[in-house]
């Protein structure tokens, strides 16, 4: 089964990193690590189904694909 891409970045103006989860409207969080971004986007990602959930609203299936680019100089 395929899971939700989650994106990861650097934010210079939160200096800090921002996870998002693009499938899931809105489901981002902030950490001051990779890992404590990912963590607290995965709690928000469970939030954000459990509400979808008791809501009755339906939970979008995973479609995002990351585009995989190469900076050259």
């Amino acid at each position: 089964m395929k899971d939700h891409h989650i994106n990861i970045f650097y934010s210079d103006e939160d200096e800090g990193y921002i996870a998002d989860i693009p499938d899931l409207k809105y489901c981002s969080a902030f950490g001051e690590t990779v890992e404590a971004a990912v963590h607290e986007v995965l709690q928000g990602k469970a939030a954000w189904l459990e509400t979808a959930k008791a809501e009755g609203k339906p939970v979008p299936l995973p479609n995002y694909r990351p585009t995989i680019y190469q900076v050259t100089s």
